[in-house]
């Protein structure tokens, strides 16, 4: 177990010293401990590297909003070891690591199994307001209700230990790392690249999963060339604890596979008993048809443009841009790009302050100015850019004294349902 500087991460390592490595990486709120149950037949064949992702299962907090920095951490801390080609299996956002590696570093890894992962998880929007919860509700709401999307009902009825047990990892977890973890996902988009992913690459499924299910598993497995579909009946989110003997199977079977095609300077044990079926949990592998990417064409509009709506988007909410531009017709979408290029591309763009600080600004100009009518987008935005309640709650004050009691007071108002809304966790 070690943890190697600033920009490296807590890993522990499993296996012969002189075997080909195999990374396994965590899903968001869990430790490496989430793969403990696939390590005894794992580090008979392979070198398995396990990793945590920042202030998680006692990792230091030192916050990465990017999967690109996770990613950029996890080589860091490979190379400090002296791996350099490495097969990678990562759940969830562990997944999203793999992925971009596989894009960025391709010469690095040489299979890939993203497990319980997705192009894009969710919407922007739901990560967003998720770390909103967590910065001001701490993360007991997040870990009380971690076991229904990580579980199937039977299998946490049936395991109240290991539910105990999913639900102290994510409390124990640094809520900063927590928040910034949110953010990493809520930027991931890797639909359009996935025909860059030139692996071998197994995208295993829960049957059950209600979180990054089987649609997403068919779209990764659509747009990569080189990929497969293994669906594990009895499992949700995450399958490796939930279905051990399946998940264990399933990567002895296309590592040892992978390897032999793509890195035969690095010997690999033939692994005997192979030629039955799995048991006593049969996975259903197969390749998905092909789906329609997203549209790839360029907008033929600025840079300034596209920049603008990119932070749009991150300020307000995809909720929000998305409705403002089906409300716009011929007569405001000039005003609408203007807004966009203008305030979002330049303005909200500049580096000279933070976006926390430009919430502070924009909520005093907007209580000021007394158009009350956009201050409750505004409210959200800053809730989504760091701000907390209370610190809301002082620059209303703020305004009180400068621009008067009545347009604070209505300020007051507006603010109070809407953080009430933004930051009561789902029942």
């Amino acid at each position: 177990m070690s943890e190697t500087g600033n920009k490296t991460l807590k890993y522990q390592v499993d296996g012969p010293e002189d075997a080909p490595v195999l990374v396994l990486g965590p899903s968001l709120g869990t430790t490496w401990h989430m793969w403990d149950r696939q390590i005894p037949e794992l580090s008979k064949h392979w070198r398995i590297f396990r990793y945590d992702l920042p202030g998680h299962g006692g990792a230091p907090a030192r916050p990465a909003a990017a999967v690109t920095d996770l990613a950029d951490r996890l080589l860091a801390t490979l190379d400090s070891v002296g791996v350099q080609r490495f097969g990678y299996a990562g759940c969830s956002i562990g997944g999203a690591v793999g992925a971009d590696l596989a894009l960025r570093h391709p010469h690095r890894v040489a299979a890939l199994a993203l497990v319980a992962a997705s192009p894009r998880f969710g919407t922007a929007d739901e990560f967003r307001q998720r770390g909103v919860i967590v910065r001001t509700n701490g993360l007991e709401p997040i870990a009380r209700t971690s076991p229904e999307r990580w579980f199937t009902p039977g299998f946490a009825a049936a395991q109240p230990a290991i539910v105990e047990w999913a639900v102290q990892m994510v409390r124990t977890t640094d809520p900063g790392c927590y928040i910034a973890s949110c953010e990493a996902l809520a930027a991931f988009d890797i639909r359009t690249e996935l025909p860059r992913i030139g692996v071998p690459t197994l995208v295993l499924v829960g049957a059950e999963d209600k979180v990054t299910g089987p649609a997403e598993a068919r779209t990764l497995v659509a747009g990569i060339p080189d990929a497969r579909l293994a669906l594990v009946p009895g499992a949700s989110h995450l399958a490796p604890v939930e279905q051990p003997a399946a998940v264990t199977d399933l990567l002895l079977m296309h590592f040892s596979t992978a390897w032999q095609d793509t890195q035969a300077s690095i010997p690999v044990p033939p692994l005997p008993g192979f030629a039955a079926p799995f048991a006593p949990v049969v996975p259903v592998a197969e390749i998905a048809a092909a789906a329609e990417l997203p549209d790839v064409s360029p907008t033929g509009r600025s840079d300034r443009y596209d920049q603008g709506m990119k932070v749009r988007r991150e300020v307000l909410g995809d909720a929000h841009v998305d409705a403002a531009a089906a409300a716009s017709d011929g007569f405001t979408e000039d005003f609408e790009e203007l807004l966009t290029r203008y305030a979002w591309g330049e303005i909200w763009s500049r580096e000279g302050l933070d976006r926390r600080a430009r919430s502070c600004v924009s909520l005093t100009a907007i209580v000021a100015s007394g158009h009350l009518g956009g201050l409750a987008q505004h409210v959200r935005a800053a809730l989504r850019n760091g701000l907390t309640p209370v610190e809301i709650k002082e620059v209303l004050l703020q305004t009180a004294v400068y621009c008067g009691t009545p347009a604070a007071g209505a300020a007051f108002e507006i603010a109070r349902s809407v953080i009430q809304e933004e930051t009561t966790p789902p029942a």
